[in-house]
């Protein structure tokens, strides 16, 4: 019997990582560097996610939209800090 082809599946990563990290998502938004974004995972627990969902929904907004402004409010940028 021959094998099936192989396919690349729907959340295979490219072979070159440095290729993937530096793959521009989306156009800047407001107060947002120029050129490249960066995606951040983080676990939780399924409670807190839905808490997350929940603020963000009552303020109008979305999950990512209400984290990256939390983040950086959190972590502003500081004289001497490089991109």
């Amino acid at each position: 019997m021959s094998e099936r082809p192989t396919r690349k599946k729907f959340a295979a990563r490219p072979a070159d990582p440095e290729r993937w990290i530096k793959a521009p998502e989306a156009p800047a938004r407001d107060g947002e560097a120029a050129g490249f974004t960066a995606r951040l995972t983080i676990d939780v627990t399924p409670e807190l996610r839905g808490r997350i969902k929940i603020a963000a929904f009552r303020r109008g907004v979305t999950v990512a939209d209400m984290l990256r402004d939390l983040l950086a409010r959190e972590f502003p940028q500081t004289e001497g800090d490089t991109p």
